[in-house]
């Protein structure tokens, strides 16, 4: 069993795949003061939970955009499984073309993601990852990554509306009312935030189909993307395990080529 991890700001998704096929997810949330042993312990619950042992991993792979945890989880994964754990960065193999000003600033989510999407869609590819960020990856038809964009997640904007006005309450993100007028304050704030980013997503699809052609398929992953692009006008995949898919591409071709 291979074990793949991916730290998010917010979150850590945890998935496992035996024979190619991805047997469970998990996820759990990212804390930067907790310690190897308790990730460990945690892992091992998880692994337990859904009816394995953590001696079933044969292998392990992490991708963080949390550099200072590298460390720390990489020593709870070899503690806890005893074989080796890759790291997304610098000497990995992915077999992605990286045509930005400079490759190895990349973020290894958006790398992932991005392999993942190869793996079952033809280029070009618009990626949207709607989490504590949203980005945005672009891959042309010649399975190039050639950029993107970055902004402000919805949480994000929710928690700075809410904290930045004094008559703005903490709201949580659900489903908005579907008439996009709202007829109250919370009603507004999820029509602005919720509705607001599904309206961004049609604007950045139609600007990069205009650079990438009118075939191009759109991708959707990310912990919120379910709840936003069920209000998006365009033609919108969602791949809910696309960077776990993308850890266990780039985990094969590390040890098998």
């Amino acid at each position: 069993m291979i074990f793949t991890v991916d730290v998010g700001n917010t979150n850590i998704v945890l998935g496992a795949f035996e024979n190619d096929k991805l047997k469970f997810t998990a996820r759990v949330a990212t804390e930067a003061l907790k310690m190897e042993d308790q990730y460990a312990i945690e892992f091992s619950s998880i692994i337990r939970l859904n009816g394995y042992k953590p001696s079933q991993v044969d292998g392990a792979i992490l991708s963080t955009v949390v550099p200072t945890l590298v460390p720390i989880l990489k020593r709870a994964m070899t503690k806890l499984f005893k074989c080796k754990v890759f790291v997304i960065g610098p000497g990995i193999k992915t077999g992605l073309n990286i045509k930005i000003d400079n490759p190895a600033a990349l973020g290894s989510d958006l790398v992932c993601s991005a392999v993942g999407a190869l793996l079952k869609h033809k280029p070009p590819l618009i990626i949207f990852d709607l989490g504590t960020a949203t980005t945005i990856t672009a891959v042309n038809e010649k399975c190039e990554m050639i950029g993107g964009s970055i902004m402000p997640g919805v949480r994000i904007s929710l928690d700075a509306l809410s904290s930045r006005t004094s008559q703005l309450p903490q709201i949580s993100i659900d489903m908005p009312n579907e008439n996009v007028i709202g007829a109250n304050t919370i009603d507004c704030m999820k029509s602005g935030v919720v509705i607001g980013a599904s309206a961004m997503m049609e604007g950045m699809i139609d600007r990069y189909k205009e650079v990438l052609g009118e075939k191009t398929t759109v991708i959707a992953t990310g912990g919120l993307a379910g709840g936003i692009v069920a209000h998006c006008r365009r033609e919108v995949m969602i791949e809910d395990t696309l960077l776990l898919d993308g850890l266990y591409a780039i985990y094969k071709k590390n040890t098998v080529d």
